[in-house]
């Protein structure tokens, strides 16, 4: 066999349907689009519902889930912790007045990037292992408020 002798399968090849001409072609006189009214007339673009508001403008545009139970946490690197000028008990109080977390009320989780070479006392809603461990090592203290 070669290039030139390929060929499809029997019966997998149709030939286009060539609509609109004439009754004795199957598909002529409406051409398979009924009968009377704008799209039987003229070419009417996908979506289009007469003038009135379309489909996909009356939903909303928003999509998803949105869980309204999610806990969303402000976040502090050690690595920041460790250069704040204070000697005493980093509360999510302290952090605020020190603009490292924005947002008043919010959960404060610390994590891990950046090193400790003080030993700190650290009281936040949550903490990554690695932040955990780093803040230990260094001789601190880590507690879990709710």
């Amino acid at each position: 066999m070669k290039l030139h002798e390929l060929k499809p399968a029997p019966g997998s090849r149709r030939p286009k349907t060539r609509v609109g001409r004439g009754i004795a072609a199957g598909k002529g006189k409406t051409a398979g689009r009924g009968t009377k009214g704008q799209k039987a007339r003229s070419k009417v673009r996908p979506g289009f519902e007469g003038g009135q508001n379309p489909l996909y403008l009356r939903l909303g545009r928003m999509r998803g889930f949105k869980n309204p139970f999610k806990i969303v946490y402000e976040v502090v690197n050690v690595g920041r912790l460790n250069e704040l000028p204070y000697e005493g008990v980093i509360t999510p109080d302290v952090l605020r007045s020190f603009r490292l977390v924005r947002e008043k009320g919010a959960p404060v989780k610390i994590l891990g990037d950046g090193d400790v070479t003080r030993p700190l006392h650290v009281q936040a809603h949550a903490f990554s292992e690695s932040a955990r461990q780093k803040i230990l090592a260094a001789g601190g203290t880590v507690e879990v408020i709710s």
